[in-house]
């Protein structure tokens, strides 16, 4: 007899079969509805540490609610990226920092220190003490610094440093990819590998992720010094993505060292087609203040290594004549929140103009408030930011803030030709600042950064005509780009700005 006659012949068979075929779903459900408390536990437990770990009340509110609603969703997303105060991250590299810089002062900076000369008749006093205080350096005199517009002058001038090397070089980027333009810094530093010269290489782990184990063996297998910069030592840290050191420095001999936007890569040099021609900025510097971006980069090894770089800081020459410069290095182990600070104060310096270029516009209120009062006192206040995308979330986000910035008077301007990285400020016809910082909260609280900020009106002026030929090939946006976007654009906008906190 088969088992449909058994059912159809046998008193309540009926019943019996309904009874067996809900059996597994009464076995699903038992398994199921613990999985779910415990999501939701789960998630109630990691909406009170957002609460105590998060920066910014607004971060710490959206993730809260998102991890107590749908910990399904959420929980994943918060133990990659939910922390934005790294407590005990911060205190260790804190306190290895102080360390540092008593076992290995760079420089005697106090010796040569002219923040009481030029720049404080040119920025003012107050301005140049909440600066030093702020970074942690001094204002050196006797420096000259020139721009390097595009990938070709940057990577030839760093190519041609790197040749001409006869002691040691320092290399840190945030991005290195084994292309075309990874291979050419590869191939000139095994050469110089194999004279003697000493080298160190600092990639970040997360920007460089994709990077090949054998890019990294061929240069050690040379005698390089190659290093990932990582923020997970303790297990509990390992799956954090949010600290990333995006610094870009190299540095020849004390001679000569390179700061600003580009990383290593065919796409900074224009051969990415979707954002090409590639539009950033470098800067070639030489002089003391050397010492102080160097300084920088031995923090970051000596938290990478746990060991000090063997190399000489340049030789001190007074010239009255040089530039003034001041390096401001920023990160989530600083007490304050420099990065967002420093743009405060550059923009509270303004008082005729402040010009600014950046990939992202995800400004925090802090900065997004200066920009503001800087219009309010006659300022002209300029932020030239992409018309092409390469984050989606970021570029929707940024709408939004450019949308209200237009309301406050703020002119806004987007770059035509191709994708705009460069990070430059302009102070009136004074001062000028060249690095790695965009402005947005990623910058502002999660990111290493680096700033060169020099106080020259040569410098400035050059400066001024290079954002100005940025300026004539963009375009002024009006309150229309917004108004005017379809309604589901719009919603992504707002939706896209809940994520600021980490943008």
């Amino acid at each position: 007899m088969s088992a449909i006659d058994f059912f159809a012949v046998t008193p309540g068979g009926g019943e019996a079969h309904q009874k067996i075929l809900r059996a597994p779903m009464q076995f699903d459900l038992l398994h199921i509805a613990p999985l779910v408390a415990l999501a939701h536990l789960l998630g109630v437990i990691a909406a009170c540490h957002a609460i105590l770990n998060t920066r910014t009340s607004q971060g710490a509110v959206a993730w809260a609610v998102s991890l107590v609603a749908m910990p399904y969703l959420t929980l994943v997303p918060y133990l990659f990226l939910g922390r934005s105060k790294f407590q005990g991250y911060a205190d260790a590299r804190r306190l290895e920092n102080e360390s540092l810089r008593t076992q290995a002062h760079p420089h005697a900076w106090d010796e040569h220190d002219s923040s009481a000369g030029y720049p404080t008749d040119a920025l003012g006093h107050q301005l140049v003490r909440s600066l030093t205080h702020l970074g942690g350096m001094p204002f050196l005199p006797g420096n000259s610094v020139r721009t390097l517009v595009n990938g070709e002058a940057t990577f030839a001038a760093i190519l041609e440093a790197i040749d001409q090397a006869r002691s040691y070089i320092i290399v840190q980027f945030f991005i290195v990819r084994d292309d075309a333009l990874g291979e050419m810094l590869k191939d000139a530093l095994l050469a110089k590998a194999a004279q003697g010269v000493r080298i160190y290489f600092l990639y970040d782990s997360i920007g460089s992720f994709d990077l090949p184990h054998r890019y990294v063996t061929t240069l050690r297998a040379a005698g390089v010094e190659v290093h990932p910069f990582a923020t997970h030592r303790r297990f509990v840290n390992r799956f954090q993505l949010n600290f990333r050191n995006h610094r870009k420095i190299v540095s020849v001999d004390g001679e000569r060292a390179f700061v600003g936007g580009h990383n290593v890569g065919v796409e900074y040099l224009g051969a990415k087609p979707p954002l090409s021609p590639w539009r950033d900025t470098h800067i070639e510097v030489r002089g003391p203040v050397i010492a102080s971006i160097q300084f920088v980069f031995t923090e970051d090894w000596y938290w990478a290594t746990q060991t000090l770089p063997s190399f000489e800081m340049p030789a001190y020459e007074p010239n009255g004549e040089g530039m003034h410069c001041i390096v401001m290095p920023t990160g989530p182990a600083d007490k304050q929140e420099t990065c967002s600070l420093f743009f405060v104060e550059a923009i509270n310096a303004a008082r005729e103009r402040i010009w600014i270029t950046t990939p992202y516009l995800v400004p925090d209120e802090a900065v997004f408030a200066a920009l503001r009062l800087a219009v309010l006192r006659g300022v002209d206040v300029r932020i030239l930011i992409p018309s092409r995308r390469d984050h989606y979330v970021v570029f929707e986000a940024s709408k939004l803030y450019a949308y209200d910035s237009v309301r406050a008077g703020i002119r806004i301007f987007r770059y035509r030709p191709g994708f705009l990285h460069q990070k430059v400020v302009l102070i009136d016809n004074v001062a000028a600042a060249v690095g790695s910082a965009n402005l947005d909260n990623r910058s502002f609280r999660l990111n290493f950064e680096i700033m060169v900020l020099t106080v020259d009106r040569g410098f400035a002026a050059e400066v001024e005509a290079m954002l100005l030929s940025d300026f004539a090939q963009a375009y002024e946006i009006d309150r229309s780009e917004y108004r005017q976007a379809p309604a589901f654009r719009r919603v992504t906008m707002h939706v896209a700005r809940l994520f600021a906190p980490i943008l």
